[in-house]
């Protein structure tokens, strides 16, 4: 039953992602790659709103391998500004 209730709010999270369709939103890749990195970090913001994008740099450190390979694909953070990041550890 647990697993069900898992399976069923993953499907409703994502669902909440892709239907954000602010101005200037993430991609659809970004907001697959970072759903969980969104509800562990800073789901207190909205999904593509300046709050969301400045907590996400705050907790850059902490952000899955998936989510940062998908925001430098998709230009929301230069490659160069990751492995500087990730020298200073």
């Amino acid at each position: 039953m647990t697993t069900i209730r898992n399976i069923l709010a993953s499907t409703v999270a994502l669902g909440v992602l892709v239907m954000s369709s602010q101005a200037g939103a993430v991609s659809l890749s970004v907001k697959l790659a970072c759903a969980s990195d969104y509800y562990a970090h800073c789901s207190q913001h909205a999904v593509g709103s300046p709050g969301v994008r400045k907590c996400m740099r705050a907790v850059g450190r902490n952000l899955s391998k998936g989510c940062i390979n998908a925001l430098v694909a998709a230009g929301e953070v230069s490659k160069t500004t990751v492995e500087r990041k990730v020298a200073a550890k």
